[in-house]
């Protein structure tokens, strides 16, 4: 019970230890003035740097993400023997697939599949 204890100890105290090497090598220092000045090029930049995004990209991978992860609970179903799947294994893949069919029927309907100009 004792090695138990020194070694919990021993394993807070590195990562306690290495957090406080981390912290301290991340302090703020004092701002050169080669960081503030155009990258490379050595022209002044012209507008903002950053450029508009659409909201179209971040819902069609939300989307692409969702029904990904949706695919990959259905795998081990589909690979599965059909003989040693129970009736609720049946009823369960069936109610998921369901709701994954009822979601994809949502998007569509409400146009988030189709891309706006």
């Amino acid at each position: 019970m004792k090695s138990v204890g020194c070694a919990s100890l021993v394993v807070v105290l590195l990562t306690l230890g290495l957090f406080g090497v981390a912290l301290a090598g991340s302090a703020r220092r004092a701002k050169d003035s080669q960081k503030s000045t155009p990258f490379e090029c050595g022209f002044d930049p012209c507008g903002s740097g950053r450029f508009p995004f659409s909201l179209q990209f971040f819902l069609v991978g939300i989307i692409f993400l969702v029904f990904d992860m949706e695919i990959a609970l259905m795998y081990p179903l589909a690979s599965a023997d059909m003989g040693d799947l129970s009736e609720s294994s049946y009823l369960s893949g069936g109610v998921f697939l369901v709701v994954v069919l009822g979601g994809l029927l949502h998007e569509w309907k409400e146009g988030s599949l189709e891309w706006k100009r």
